[in-house]
């Protein structure tokens, strides 16, 4: 069976909502990223089988398929397929294992693989009536930018939750403190600013055109114990999760180049060897992770005494307190460059952002395991694991 090597992986610099990226539509960043992965790796785009590109929102400039918009956008030839996916937050994991499992398959040779979310400019939204000329009455309007939307009356009260309130139950039920949780963000800010000032974003990122950022701007280096402790909690009176110790609404793209093993020239960064994907009760959706990753490493063959590196998707620090607790590892091995706290969480983006960080630094380490793991809103995980 064919193995499946990532041979690059870029992504353009996140942006916060409302900020610098927010003039940009979704098809344009995919686009970008689309665009710069031909042009540094200098594969030709015919030879490409499939774009297969997350999007959690698709419901506004993303909604006629960006994977496929975006190619023609690149200038791809008309003959490369594209197809979006959709697993919320881990929609550009899912892009990469579905473009894994076509390589390995005998499908394909080679996918490009990714994800997209302007979270800025996701659109509002009005329920239809089921009456085809409703007489009188207002009807619902609901901002897609985050959340759940539509909820299912049918669903347990308990599972139709905001995430913010299921990470709350996950710092509750684990122990995990409000300084807990700021130190944890503090770190993530540090780590991120020390990463761009030492340059090892610089060659995982391309600048978007005609947009005037060439770092990730949801980063504060100024990020204190003392800052946050002023922060109001936002999902219960006598809560832990603010603000401060969750990611941002953000835009940005990223794309991972998959080939199967001898197809491309150069050496490639990683090469993915297991992955795994777990469900848990939505409302525990922040723990979902942690079977996850563990059911990655045995079809990997490997344990946690094997890892070196871990890159998990911090959507709250309460979130990525409990998933490290439950592997049982140590914490500095998880994240070292910073997260999404600092960096952002464009939803179908982030997915792609942390492979691809993950498969450049097992690149410059010059080899070792690496897990790669995130949680989904509705009670999922999926994670993969990488080595060199």
């Amino acid at each position: 069976m064919p193995t499946t090597h990532i041979h690059d992986a870029v992504r353009t610099p996140f942006g916060r909502a409302g900020g610098a990226l927010s003039g940009v539509r979704p098809d344009d960043l995919a686009a970008v990223v689309m665009r710069a992965t031909i042009e540094r790796t200098g594969v030709d785009p015919a030879r490409i089988a499939d774009v297969i590109f997350g999007d959690a929102n698709q419901a506004g400039e993303d909604n006629r398929n960006v994977a496929r918009m975006g190619a023609l956008l690149a200038g791809f030839p008309t003959s490369v397929p594209g197809v979006t996916v959709n697993r919320l937050c881990a929609s550009s994991v899912e892009s990469v294992i579905q473009g894994a499992r076509a390589i390995e398959s005998g499908d394909a040779e080679i996918i490009l693989a990714g994800g997209v979310e302007s979270m800025s400019r996701a659109p509002f939204v009005v329920e239809k009536s089921p009456k085809p000329w409703p007489a009188t009455g207002n009807q619902t309007m609901w901002n897609t930018s985050i959340g759940w939307r539509m909820t299912n009356p049918a669903l347990p009260g308990p599972w139709t939750v905001s995430n913010g309130e299921a990470a709350e139950k996950t710092a509750r039920v684990n122990g995990i403190t409000r300084d807990d949780q700021d130190a944890f963000a503090v770190r993530s800010h540090r780590l991120a600013a020390q990463a761009w000032a030492d340059g090892v974003y610089a060659e995982e990122t391309v600048q978007v055109p005609n947009a005037p950022l060439d770092r990730d701007e949801g980063i504060r280096p100024d990020s204190s114990m003392e800052k946050l402790a002023t922060l109001r909690s936002l999902f219960a009176a006598d809560g832990t999760v603010t603000a401060g110790n969750s990611s941002s609404i953000n835009d940005g793209a990223s794309a991972v180049l998959l080939a199967a093993e001898g197809v491309l020239e150069g050496e490639p960064l990683a090469r993915i060897t297991g992955r795994g994907a777990h469900g848990v009760d939505p409302d525990d959706f922040p723990i979902a992770p942690i079977e996850a990753a563990n059911k990655a490493l045995a079809r990997a063959g490997r344990t946690w005494a094997d890892v070196d590196l871990i890159e998990l998707n911090e959507a709250f620090a309460s979130q990525a307190l409990a998933c490290v607790r439950g592997w049982d590892v140590d914490p500095e091995i998880m994240n070292i460059h910073g997260g999404a706290i600092a960096i952002g969480h464009p939803l179908g983006a982030s997915g792609g952002r942390i492979i691809g960080h993950a498969a450049h630094e097992l690149r410059r380490r010059g080899g070792g395991v690496a897990v790669v793991a995130i949680c989904i809103g509705v009670g999922q995980g999926l994670a993969l694991v990488l080595e060199r």
